[in-house]
C-alpha cells in the first residue's frame, strides 16, 4: 500500500462526519455477500442450518479514496444463524429462509470517542431463492433471490454505532453457477438493494436516506477431491450515498473491491466446514478492512 497522502483539516473533519453517518446504518448496508456454492439447488425437503462466524480488523480510514492520517479503527465480530428449507413451488426448487445476525461493533484509536461500541442483534433477513435453472449433472443452476430486511434489532439513534439499522432494506440478486470440466466451478452473483428511511437517524431525530448500492461477486472453485475445495474470490461492491433530512452527505457513497480465499470440507456426508480469510483492496469512503475470518458450520437434514 503507497503512503497516504495528507489531507486538509477540513476534510478529515468531513471524513470523520461521513463514517458516523456510514455507521449509523451499520457496516454490511451495502452488501449481500455469498460464499461459493449458495447458489446450488438443493433436492425437496432437504433442510440446512448453519452457522457462520466473523471476525473482521480496520485499520484505516478513506475520504476520496484517499487514507486520512490519524488512527482509525474498528473491529467486529458478528454471527449468523441461517435456516433454510427447500421445496417445490409450480415445478421449480424454492428455498423460503430466515438468517439472524447478532455480534458487536467496537471503535478504536482517535475515533473511539466518537463512535464508541454497539452490541446485540442486527435486523432479521428473510429470503428464498427461486432455481429457473437446475442442472446438477453439469453443475449449472441460476438462481434469483428477493430479500427483505425486518428492523427488528438493537438501535438506538444516540448512537453512532448499531447492528440494527432501523429502517426496512429490500434487495435482489441473481446467482449463477456453472461447472468447467471435472475439478473447476465459477460463481457468478449480482444485486441491487434499495432503502426505506430512518426517521430516527440521529439525536437530532432527523431522517435518513440512502441511494441504491449495487455489488458484483466471482468465485474460483477448485475440487481437491469430492467434498473438498479450494475457493477464491473477488467483489466489488458501490454504496449509495446518504442524505439527511434531504441534505446530501458529502463522501457518503463507497466503492469496496474485496478479496478472499479459503476451503471448504464435507467432514461427514451431512456437516461441512469453511473457512475464508479476506481483505478489502481498495475503498473510497469509510473504514477498510485490513483482515476478515470467515468460518461457517453446515448441517444438511
Amino acid at each position: 500500500m503507497s503512503l497516504s497522502k495528507s489531507l486538509f483539516p477540513s476534510l478529515r473533519a468531513s471524513a470523520l462526519a461521513a463514517v458516523a453517518c456510514c455507521t449509523l446504518t451499520s457496516q454490511s448496508a451495502h452488501a449481500i455477500d455469498i460464499d461459493a456454492g449458495d447458489y446450488t439447488a438443493l433436492p425437496e425437503g432437504t433442510n440446512v442450518v448453519a452457522l457462520y462466524g466473523q471476525h473482521a480488523q480496520r485499520n484505516s480510514l478513506y475520504a476520496r479514496g484517499d487514507q486520512v492520517n490519524g488512527n482509525y479503527g474498528l473491529d467486529s465480530n458478528i454471527g449468523v444463524l441461517r435456516i433454510i428449507h427447500f421445496t417445490k413451488i409450480a415445478g421449480y426448487i424454492v428455498d423460503p429462509q430466515i438468517l439472524l445476525p447478532f455480534g458487536e461493533l467496537k471503535a478504536k484509536g482517535d475515533v473511539a470517542p466518537v463512535l464508541s461500541k454497539g452490541s446485540g442483534v442486527a435486523d432479521a433477513i428473510f429470503a428464498a431463492t427461486v432455481w429457473t435453472l437446475n442442472d446438477p449433472v453439469n453443475r449449472r443452476y441460476l438462481g434469483i433471490t428477493p430479500f427483505v430486511y425486518a428492523p427488528i434489532g438493537n438501535y438506538d439513534r444516540n448512537k453512532a454505532l448499531n447492528l440494527g439499522e432501523n429502517r426496512w432494506k429490500y434487495a435482489l440478486q441473481v446467482g449463477y453457477i456453472h461447472g468447467i470440466g471435472e475439478k473447476f466451478t465459477v460463481d457468478l452473483a449480482a444485486d441491487v438493494t434499495v432503502y426505506g428511511k430512518n426517521n430516527r437517524a440521529n439525536a437530532a431525530g432527523q431522517t435518513l436516506e440512502q441511494n441504491q448500492s449495487y455489488q458484483l461477486q466471482a468465485f474460483l472453485r477448485y475440487d481437491l477431491r469430492p467434498g473438498i475445495d479450494l475457493r477464491a474470490g473477488l467483489s466489488r461492491g458501490y454504496s449509495g450515498s446518504n442524505q439527511l433530512d434531504g441534505v446530501s452527505q458529502a463522501n457518503t457513497g463507497n466503492r469496496v473491491d474485496k478479496f478472499q480465499l479459503g476451503t471448504a470440507a464435507f467432514i461427514t456426508p451431512t456437516t461441512q466446514v469453511m473457512a475464508l480469510w479476506g481483505k478489502d483492496l481498495t475503498v473510497s469512503n469509510g473504514f477498510k478492512e485490513n483482515s476478515r475470518i470467515n468460518v461457517r458450520l453446515l448441517q444438511l437434514f
